[in-house]
């Protein structure tokens, strides 16, 4: 008998919007989750503080930022104290600065994965910012500490904060999506990434309020998706002020059109990757 031909599987890219495939995302979902752990794991290997330094950065830069912004140049911070004031802005920009950071790096560190086996590529950064997740809920402990010390208690805002923590998580993967695939064709995004962050962070209202901005130009934070997040995320923990939902409703269209666009370049570019990763 002649001998059969192998099976063949030859596996090609869709056009357009068809190639976002969430069934097949779900199907690799054990990856994911492994591929999140595996990132939680390197990030405290080896450390002897472990899982504190997710509190020693907020922490430690609240207290910087509370001597120089707070003490010395008398930054209002909307009649709230300013450790308060600064750590609720501190703690969403942290965790959205580092999965950013983490996800715009994601695709090169995985070099080795991603030209020997095919799994869906939005993984690797998704994998990234979820990981970062972890620290952000130990770092809401010193926030919970910081509101029973000036007795704070939310009010019924506080429903709205699962809302917040997906809209940031959202930003952060969008921007990733646009960074990681720029940073496999030009090595230079790795360098501009830190730089990006800190200029980002000062064009928010982490140290200073929404308040300092004129009223007729405070739409211009809602350009800065994180701006109109941030905001809401001090009206819903600490309950001081009532959201100020237009703000928020801008911010949430950006970040959407934000993940949408880096959505539709990160899966137009990643037929690239295994060759030039």
């Amino acid at each position: 008998m002649r001998p059969t031909a192998p099976e063949i599987t030859i596996i090609e890219p869709r056009k357009g919007w068809a190639s976002i495939d969430s069934r097949e995302i779900w199907n690799y979902r054990e990856l994911l989750y492994f591929l999140t752990k595996r990132d939680i794991k390197v990030r405290y290997k080896q450390t002897v503080l472990g899982g504190l330094w997710a509190v020693i950065q907020p922490a430690f830069t609240m207290l910087v930022f509370t001597l120089f912004f707070g003490r010395l140049a008398k930054m209002p911070s909307d009649g709230i104290p300013y450790p308060i004031f600064v750590y609720a802005g501190l703690l969403p920009w942290t965790y959205f600065a580092n999965a950013v950071s983490a996800s715009g790096n994601s695709l090169v560190g995985s070099a080795n994965l991603i030209t020997k086996v095919y799994f869906p590529r939005l993984i690797v950064p998704a994998s990234a910012a979820l990981a970062g997740l972890l620290d952000f809920f130990i770092a809401l402990f010193v926030l919970a500490a910081l509101m029973a010390y000036y007795r704070f208690i939310p009010g019924a805002a506080i429903l709205l904060f699962p809302v917040l923590v997906a809209l940031t998580f959202l930003c952060a993967v969008g921007v990733g999506l646009w960074l990681s695939a720029l940073n496999v064709q030009y090595r230079d995004i790795r360098y501009a990434i830190p730089f990006l962050i800190q200029i980002w962070m000062f064009v928010s209202p982490v140290i200073y309020p929404v308040s300092l901005v004129k009223e007729r130009y405070q739409w211009l934070l809602a350009i800065n998706p994180m701006g109109g997040v941030i905001h809401a995320y001090r009206a819903s923990l600490l309950g001081h002020q009532s959201v100020d939902w237009q703000l928020l409703g801008l911010s949430t269209l950006i970040i959407l059109a934000l993940f949408l666009g880096g959505l539709g370049y990160f899966k137009r570019m990643e037929r690239t990757f295994a060759d030039i990763v």
